[in-house]
């Protein structure tokens, strides 16, 4: 047997019912086979893949906190750090029901490679908690957020273990969990990112992510001789990922006609008015059937079959496994030439394995939402040296990382044989530097 089948079969067996994790792990040691087989015997001896797929720290805690009926209410937490191999643990904090190890672990391993991929000096890591934010009052969020830094704030710090936000995570959250590290710790730091401007954040970090996702799908469509402008693009999710690959879309000159949440999708024809989106999402925090009644000629459908619309580009930005095999079936039917993962993991393997085999451009999560750690990781710079940069500085950077990301993705399938398998080129070259790291620490 294959070191790597050794290692997959052993993941499996420590990590009972964690399918998310085993899946994330299977898909990137089988990409990564081509680069292990060729230096089986160093990876075994040194252990290192084993190494590479266990956690270096896992904390969880039960988070206790008051509702506004004056009921108390336990949630349980989670800080899940990776690999601090080139730098301190990185990634977000995720509210969301669905929160279990199995997902923190699945997003912790991806955050390793996504970082590593970045250029910066940033490991690997990734938390939360299976509270929901939404329906709270601010108050309770409150509660929740310093009931939940309290214990957290023991495990991280600016030089150790930076968490920024993700899933029902954003500014509100951010600042009460920011307000409770200072007056626990007394030290105004980078311990997090995401913050508001006047307490250390950074221009550019809100609109990081879905900018970087759309600079990584126009420099692959740019090395096919094609461009966004004029393309029909379909965006899942409404987040903050989703509003500004939209956003950013739209000023390359693509068309966007469709959004969802996890109730249902809109279709516009005439092309989507962000503008409304934003008030809906992130002013009233609302529902995206709420545009239906506000634009005429659009369209809201209940529930799933946003990839049945007919798209030149497809960005899955709201969650992972959200489109199959049928789904990835119905958009290459449909003329989908192009499919650029905003959010983590948001294909199912078989429909990843689909777009390989159709031969599509198709750019991993790891790679194109990378732009969202690599701005917090340029927030990390600026609070270190008690600077601002400018929107425009911060915006460049970030178009520079992720077509850097590109050259690497591209460059490692190309070297491994693989040339346009962006999968295998995003896990070879985020393991590359990582396994090095790993190799010149020694044993640890």
């Amino acid at each position: 047997m294959s070191y790597v089948s050794e290692v997959m079969e052993r993941v499996v067996a420590k990590n009972p019912g964690e399918a998310e994790f085993h899946q994330a792990v299977k898909e990137v040691l089988d990409s990564l086979a081509l680069v292990i087989d060729a230096h089986e015997e160093e990876f075994r001896k040194s252990g290192l893949l084993e190494r590479l797929t266990e956690p270096e720290r896992i904390v969880s805690f039960r988070v206790p906190w008051v509702d506004d009926k004056g009921a108390v209410q336990v949630n349980k937490g989670y800080r899940v750090q990776f690999n601090s191999a080139i730098g301190p643990y990185k990634g977000g904090l995720r509210f969301h029901p669905s929160v279990n190890q199995s997902i923190l672990k699945f997003l912790g391993f991806e955050q390793v490679f996504k970082n590593s991929l970045t250029g910066l000096p940033i490991g690997g890591g990734k938390g939360g908690s299976d509270f929901d934010p939404k329906g709270k009052s601010d108050r309770e969020v409150m509660a929740f957020c310093q009931s939940f830094m309290t214990e957290l704030c023991k495990y991280i710090g600016a030089d150790q273990d930076v968490p920024a936000g993700d899933i029902g995570v954003g500014g509100r959250e951010i600042g009460y969990l920011y307000g409770q590290y200072k007056r626990i710790r007394g030290l105004y730091e980078g311990v997090l990112t995401g913050k508001g401007l006047t307490y250390g954040g950074s221009l550019a970090r809100t609109q990081a992510t879905g900018y970087g996702l759309v600079y990584i799908t126009q420099e692959m469509l740019k090395h096919e001789g094609q461009s966004l402008a004029g393309k029909t693009v379909v965006v899942s999710g409404s987040g903050n990922v989703a509003i500004y690959a939209t956003e950013k879309a739209q000023a390359l000159g693509a068309k966007v006609v469709a959004l969802s949440d996890s109730n249902g999708y809109i279709y516009d024809a005439d092309g989507i008015k962000l503008d409304i989106v934003k008030e809906i999402k992130e002013v009233r925090r609302g529902r995206i059937s709420e545009y239906a009644e506000k634009v005429a000629g659009s369209v809201y459908t209940e529930g799933k079959g946003i990839w049945s619309i007919a798209c030149d580009v497809a960005l899955p930005c709201a969650t992972q496994n959200e489109l199959n095999l049928e789904d990835a079936k119905v958009l290459l039917a449909n003329g989908c030439t192009c499919v650029a993962e905003g959010a983590n993991m948001p294909s199912t393997r078989e429909a990843t394995d689909y777009f390989l085999e159709k031969k599509i451009l198709f750019m991993p999560g790891k790679a194109a939402n990378a732009g969202g750690v690599a701005t917090s990781a340029l927030e990390m710079s600026q609070n270190s040296q008690r600077l601002s940069w400018t929107f425009e500085e911060v915006d460049g950077k970030l178009k520079d990382i992720m077509i850097g990301i590109y050259e690497k993705v591209s460059d490692a399938a190309s070297r491994y044989g693989v040339a346009g398998n962006f999968v295998a080129g995003a896990n070879i070259a985020g393991f590359e530097k990582v396994a090095d790291a790993m190799n010149a620490q020694g044993i640890v």
